[in-house]
């Protein structure tokens, strides 16, 4: 069976969903009796695809240009891997599509823009996006409203992710199935390093979001910096990193705060080894949720606990008294007393729990809820 996957988030970019597109790829390019094509953006042609999977970066994530590239295709189910590329199923296609929280909350990429091939009206795009973002915005909503509802199946990162989009969209109850997300095995071989004498925090995400709440926990840490002894390090790269480097500046916290900005996958596991507790107390905004967060796992298979806002998808990646512990809202008092309790010894979670938490979560438990939708979906198309 031939599988086509379309996803606008892929590496080399970083980020849960680009996470998510090539474990799952990944795992399906290891079943023999599938035949996986990977349709991503042009930047992807950097890399190597994942054994068994072809990959084919001619994705312009917008489908006035892409449908013409993909309706001649030999797929038998396309699978879309965000929200906004459900608009294939509108062409008639068999298609299963992956949905996280802000894809169909605030659509990214903005699909339904025109096909803007002109080069002088290329040279206008900054112009183009102040004034005509608001109104692609809204066209990509309502592909959305009508694409979804026609799709076949409906993949969700998370119970949460499912009441959301449910409540949107209630006609795609009987379509939606709960397959949440995996941990990339490597991590459970992270090594745990010595006990640090100094307590190891650590955050990694992009520093693009003011949702994530960094300030606020920098803001919490200055609050602490003459009680304990701790060093903060945040990797990942992004807008807010200047502001947030002179907030901790200002703070007085500069010699206990690191910015390490894009790392690899080496030294990321190297950072989880030495990290005593992983923090990322997001908020819930309109348009923008914490659908699942696979950082959380990636931690825990790592032997490192976290702490949390205890909101959206943060819920069900985190187990309490395992894995981690929330703070109810985020706010700088909440999160200096969360710390305050984690850094004086109150809270101890234990590293081989936080391991057995991850434990629950595969991408081969994703994949084979993908393939059973695929086979019931070719079955179905061959008998109609």
């Amino acid at each position: 069976m031939r599988i086509g996957l379309i996803t606008s988030e892929f590496p080399p970019d970083l980020g849960g969903v680009e996470t998510y597109a090539w474990q799952l790829a990944k795992e399906l390019g290891r079943r023999q009796d599938l035949q996986v094509t990977i349709y991503a953006p042009p930047k992807s042609a950097t890399i190597t695809p994942p054994p068994g999977a072809t990959l084919k970066p001619i994705l312009q994530s917008c489908a006035g240009l892409d449908w013409p590239k993909l309706k001649n295709e030999p797929i038998d189910v396309w699978h879309a891997l965000s929200a906004c590329h459900s608009w294939i199923a509108e062409k008639n296609r068999p298609t299963v599509v992956s949905v996280h929280g802000n894809d169909f909350l605030g659509p990214y990429p903005l699909v339904a823009r025109p096909a803007l091939a002109l080069p002088g009206f290329w040279r206008l795009r900054p112009w183009v996006w102040r004034k005509l973002h608001p109104l692609w915005s809204n066209a990509t909503r309502r592909v959305l409203a009508r694409a979804l509802p026609k799709t076949s199946a409906l993949l969700s990162n998370s119970r949460y992710t499912a009441d959301v989009l449910l409540d949107k969209y209630p006609d795609c109850a009987a379509k939606t199935h709960i397959a949440l997300v995996g941990v990339d095995p490597i991590f459970f071989d992270v090594p745990r390093a010595p006990k640090n004498k100094i307590a190891q925090l650590l955050t990694v995400c992009r520093l693009s979001e003011e949702r994530k709440n960094i300030d606020l926990v920098l803001r919490a840490l200055a609050t602490l910096k003459d009680r304990f002894e701790f060093e903060y390090i945040i990797a990942g790269e992004g807008t807010l990193r200047p502001s947030l480097e002179r907030l901790a500046n200002s703070l007085g916290l500069g010699t206990c705060v690191r910015f390490v900005g894009r790392i690899s996958d080496a030294d990321l596991r190297q950072l989880y080894s030495r990290a005593d507790l992983f923090i990322l107390t997001a908020s819930i905004i309109p348009g923008s949720h914490e659908g699942f967060g696979i950082v959380y796992l990636e931690a825990a298979a790592s032997g490192v606990p976290s702490l949390a806002a205890r909101l959206a998808g943060a819920v069900e990646a985190i187990g309490e008294g395992r894995s981690g512990f929330f703070v109810e809202q985020p706010d700088v008092t909440s999160i200096s007393n969360a710390l305050i309790r984690f850094l004086s010894g109150e809270v101890h979670l234990d590293a081989e729990e936080c391991r057995n938490f991850a434990r629950n979560f595969s991408w081969v438990r994703v994949a084979d809820i993908a393939e059973k939708a695929y086979r019931q979906i070719f079955v179905q198309n061959i008998h109609s």
